[in-house]
């Protein structure tokens, strides 16, 4: 027997006959009665209310004191001195005392501060060379051409790490003290290493091949930044392991904020000796600033930040003030419903005209 004639015309566009084709799959719609979404209504705003104040009590059960030393104290003569260009190159070193009244119990982070220094800006986040950071040695002396204006300087050697995200990387340097009730000096320790991701230290950041190379001699025919004070390969003069790209200050500078407020971490305290052990205790502080980093061209601010943290992270009030006014929203709501609920009847018959 011959074939049969493949179907043509509108015959051929029909759905098969089956179930899922002709939607006789069972269904279930649900029915929204007052009986029944009222009460997720009211069970709703309980729960973010719960939520809310769980967050709330958790957050402020974190000490944080920030100290902001733009011009305070003796920094204030630095700031003049920075306000010149041409004194960029001129050390300055100032000290602000604070004092804290209740002890920081555990571990204890210490963060500079920025104000109104916008990282976020597109031109500014595009201005770097993510594979000369991964260590490509053929962009590290070939940059991006994203990097401009800081990819070669006016000698024309490229620039190690160019673009002006890292040209304007943060470099004022603190040393935090205690003074104990004796007047004795403890000079607070601070660990400086790891306080990076893992990902940003092992796989986004990394140094171009040594083989039997210094990292000097990697870093031959490329110079600094134009703002830097010294080169990327001599960022960390105490330990050898963390310069290059893979050095922590600057890969904490090189993940951008999203607002033009942030703090970045600076150091985490070393509780292993005493007057330490269990945290920052309380009484007079001294923080001596190498302030290098202008802020007048931006109209900024500089501070300092000690915190400690919970499990949720530092003192941030966002989540359970949104929490609070949704669990407030969904109640006036639930409110307003039960109202007209109790108003017209379930039957709508109060409803007619």
């Amino acid at each position: 027997m011959g074939k049969e004639k493949a179907k043509s015309g509108s015959l051929a566009r029909r759905p098969d006959n089956s179930a899922f084709k002709q939607q006789r799959l069972p269904a279930w719609s649900p029915m929204l009665t007052a009986n029944t979404v009222l009460p997720f209504f009211y069970f709703m705003s309980l729960i973010c209310m719960l939520l809310g104040v769980w967050l709330l009590l958790t957050v402020q059960s974190t000490q944080e004191i920030k100290v902001d030393y733009t011009h305070a104290g003796e920094c204030n003569v630095c700031f003049e001195i920075r306000k010149n260009m041409s004194n960029a190159g001129e050390s300055c070193i100032c000290t602000v005392e604070f004092s804290i009244e209740k002890p920081f119990k555990g571990d204890v982070f210490f963060y500079y501060g920025l104000q109104n220094f916008h990282q976020n800006l597109r031109r500014y986040m595009d201005s770097r060379d993510d594979a000369q950071m991964v260590g490509w040695k053929e962009n590290l002396k070939n940059p991006s051409i994203y990097c401009e204006p800081f990819k070669k300087d006016q000698n024309g050697l490229p620039i190690a790490p160019c673009g002006a995200v890292a040209n304007s990387i943060f470099n004022d340097s603190f040393t935090l003290t205690y003074i104990d009730s004796s007047g004795t000096e403890h000079k607070v320790p601070l660990l400086r290493r790891g306080i990076t991701w893992y990902t940003d230290k092992n796989v986004k950041f990394r140094n171009p091949k040594v083989d039997n190379l210094t990292l000097a001699q990697v870093f031959e025919g490329t110079t600094k930044p134009l703002y830097w004070q010294k080169p990327v390969y001599e960022l960390d003069p105490h330990q050898a392991t963390n310069n290059g790209f893979i050095n922590d200050d600057l890969i904490v500078w090189m993940r951008e904020a999203a607002f033009p407020n942030f703090k970045k971490l600076y150091g985490i305290l070393y509780r292993a000796n005493k007057p330490f052990t269990k945290g920052l205790p309380a009484g007079n502080y001294k923080i001596e600033i190498s302030y290098n980093f202008p802020v007048q061209y931006f109209r900024g601010r500089k501070q300092v930040v000690l915190t400690t943290l919970t499990w949720f992270g530092g003192q941030n009030h966002f989540l359970p003030i949104a929490y609070l006014v949704t669990s407030s929203l969904i109640l006036l709501i639930a409110v307003v419903l039960t109202v007209v609920w109790l108003k017209f009847g379930k039957n709508g018959k109060n409803m007619e005209e």
